[in-house]
């Protein structure tokens, strides 16, 4: 169609996930006409005030085999606006090396964020082509960086180079006492890629000789060292064995971190799926062991490799930074990631699969890892970040004029892409139900489900029926003059610091992270600006309140700026943090029935989320009974039955959400007998229980790997 009119098309959009998509056809465009003229007119699309059109321009410039297409890439690393550097440094990885850029994405790169992690993750690219060229500029830098943070970051990257003098910089800043520990920190992780080095096992064998944080480092760069001289790729000896992961959350199996953070409901969700995936069965479980990977310290991570064989439901530590970082801003972690996900892999050896669910560094890393290990992967697609930049385009909160400012913060553009690229990549795709899920993935996505169907299978999030109805039991149980269980007692002292005349109200519930796409403040000016303040108290469970991250933090000053911090139980707002699951449970039912003297029964279940691909503690409020609000796309459009089981809305429209939770009041307490909440249980217990989800997947796993197999055998051949 040509560059011209491509363009024109691209700045026509109606909708930015389709301005997103467009841009494809740009790139693709300046490569059948890779010209002057059309390096031109992308020259001249950078200066334009639409900043989703510089963006597709720059990855356009990039898409072309051309010098001066790439110099006037390489120019934009010095550009004024941050969002413009940053996808230079990504698109300049796809070309060749440019000795004018290596300074400045090593620059890029001490600085960190998602920026140093494109800047550092080029480099790498051209460090396999010109390994002395990349090694000569980051020994340089070394020379003139002395802060710890910046300096480790070089030193890291420096490990990503093959070449020896890399290997002879590194065994120094490894051994100098006198280097920031964050420094030989770095150095020593990095050694543990180099097998067959005397002198670097020599050194690493030293230091792990000692007793402090650096010997565990060391002694996790020998396992990686003899890791990669012994391994080979064995399918399991018995049954399969199927790895997942979320490297955002401190997952453990009684996910007492539930809430914090990022530990959401995708860790509740691996911690319930891989016990029921071995748990024993009349009938025989496909998958015989499961590697959950998470985030956590390298004295946890040295432990859990010696504690990885035999059947059963394992947990793979991954050791990253001392504090946890929000989701968003955890991409610098990518080469740390990526060598803890290696190591588990490995020593867990026989892994049959990887189970990949979001695009996040974790995804990105483990990709590259199952890629080089030759394990097939099978990805969970949503159209996520594609839902929430619609949400946002039509609240009128993301525009083109603010798009790449906002994508440097959210970095939608290349979540986006990697999406494509992990789905492309795997060998099977699991697709959440959604009203219109054909549509919606080709429209938001861009991936044509019925083109190869035999590629895709929906499969529905569950809910632990068991813990679920314990709650319920021991809820009712109290409501009927009984004892209160340690949750119900802690969730009465919870109640007791609101004012006598509000007792006599409903609970409002809604559990979910401090995050902003979860929607808290807006469900908290949602029930503080109308009525709803005087007919129910709110209850938000979730965050860390002592130690809250950036993320945990703007929503906490969001919610302060509606209800101040010294007004909140005055108003009726109770904010505890996060809490175990099990606990939770208990609150959320105790909703439902109530809190003799103290909280009415028939209060409701609020889920406020910009999107939710499936919402696991909406499912679990249902098969407690609550009435629920929920968002009107994605996964709880398929399962609330709208005015009965609960009500769905624009939950980013505070106005909408407050007429919808108005409505839901109004149904709960309309309530004279069980019938509506037996129909919300028994939806839950029909589709979406974790045994019902476990026996989709074990089956899906096991035919993935049968699949390899036998693509394997076909390759070897007879004899």
């Amino acid at each position: 169609m040509g560059i011209q009119t491509s363009l024109d098309e691209l700045r026509a959009a109606t909708r930015i996930v389709d301005g997103m998509r467009l841009a494809d056809d740009l790139a693709f465009e300046s490569t059948r006409d890779p010209g002057v003229r059309t390096i031109r007119v992308l020259r001249g699309a950078l200066l334009d005030a639409d900043q989703l059109v510089v963006i597709a321009a720059v990855h356009a410039l990039g898409k072309i085999g051309d010098d001066e297409a790439s110099r006037a890439v390489a120019r934009l690393l010095s550009d004024d606006r941050p969002f413009v550097r940053e996808h230079a440094a990504w698109v300049l990885g796809s070309g060749l090396p440019r000795a004018d850029a290596v300074a400045r994405l090593i620059g890029m790169t001490q600085v960190g964020g998602f920026g140093g992690m494109l800047a550092q993750r080029t480099l790498e690219q051209w460090a396999a082509g010109a390994p002395e060229h990349v090694a000569v500029g980051l020994e340089a830098a070394l020379l003139g960086v002395r802060e710890p943070e910046a300096r480790a970051r070089v030193v890291e990257t420096l490990g990503l180079v093959r070449h020896a003098v890399a290997v002879r910089t590194l065994l120094e800043l490894a051994g100098d006492t006198g280097e920031d520990e964050l420094v030989r920190t770095a150095a020593v992780a990095a050694l543990g890629q180099r097998p067959g080095d005397r002198a670097v096992v020599g050194l690493l064998h030293g230091l792990a000789a000692r007793d402090d944080e650096l010997a565990d480092v060391a002694r996790l760069s020998l396992v990686d060292i003899e890791a990669a001289a012994s391994w080979r790729r064995e399918p399991a000896a018995h049954g399969l064995t199927v790895a997942q992961l979320f490297l955002h959350a401190d997952v453990d199996a009684g996910l007492t971190a539930a809430g914090a953070g990022d530990n959401g409901g995708i860790a509740t969700l691996l911690v319930r799926l891989g016990d029921a995936l071995v748990a024993p069965s009349p009938r025989t479980r496909p998958v015989d062991r499961v590697i959950t990977i998470s985030r956590g310290s390298v004295a946890e991570a040295v432990a859990d490799l010696r504690a990885l064989d035999g059947s059963g439901h394992h947990y793979g530590r991954v050791p990253l930074r001392h504090e946890p970082v929000p989701m968003a801003a955890a991409w610098s972690l990518r080469v740390a990631a990526r060598r803890g996900i290696r190591r588990v892999l490995r020593a867990a050896g026989g892994v049959d699969l990887v189970h990949l669910r979001m695009a996040d560094v974790g995804s990105l890393a483990a990709a590259d890892v199952a890629s080089e290990l030759d394990i097939p992967t099978v990805f969970t697609v949503a159209p996520d970040p594609h839902a929430v930049i619609q949400s946002l385009d039509l609240a009128g909160r993301l525009t083109r004029q603010n798009f790449g400012e906002v994508d440097a913060a959210e970095h939608f553009w290349f979540r986006a892409r990697l999406v494509q690229r992990l789905a492309a990549n795997a060998a099977h795709t699991v697709l959440f139900p959604r009203p219109a899920l054909q549509r919606d993935m080709r429209e938001l996505v861009g991936i044509d489900v019925l083109a190869h169907p035999e590629r895709h299978t929906i499969v529905p999030e569950g809910v632990d029926l068991v813990v679920v109805d314990r709650a319920v039991a021991e809820a009712q149980a109290y409501a009927a003059g009984g004892e209160p269980t340690d949750a119900l007692a802690d969730l009465r002292d919870l109640v007791d610091a609101l004012p006598s005349e509000r007792r006599p109200l409903p609970l409002i519930v809604s559990v979910g992270r401090l995050h902003r796409v979860k929607g808290v403040a807006t469900l908290v000016q949602a029930w503080a600006s109308g009525d709803l303040r005087d007919r129910a108290n709110l209850l938000v469970v979730g965050g860390d309140l002592e130690h809250p991250s950036a993320d945990e933090r703007e929503q906490l000053d969001l919610i302060d700026a509606v209800v101040p911090s010294t007004g909140r139980a005055d108003a009726g707002l109770l904010l505890p943090g996060h809490r175990p699951n099990d606990v939770v449970a208990r609150w959320v039912a105790a909703a439902r029935t109530g809190l003799p003297g103290r909280s009415a029964p028939h209060g409701i279940y609020v889920c406020a989320s910009l999107k939710e691909e499936f919402g696991i503690a909406l499912l679990e409020a249902m098969a407690s009974g609550l009435v629920v609000v929920a968002p009107d796309g994605g996964g709880p459009a398929t399962y609330v039955d709208e005015g009965d089981t609960g009500f769905l809305t624009a939950t980013w429209h505070a106005d909408r959400l407050r007429a919808a939770i108005g409505s839901a009041l109004d149904a709960s307490l309309a309530e004279t007998d069980d019938r509506r909440a037996h129909r919300s249980r028994s939806t839950v217990a029909q589709s979406f229980t974790i045994q019902r989800m476990a026996d989709t997947l074990g089956h899906l796993y096991r035919r993935v790997a049968a699949d390899e197999i036998a693509d394997r055998s076909a390759l070897v051949g007879p004899g």
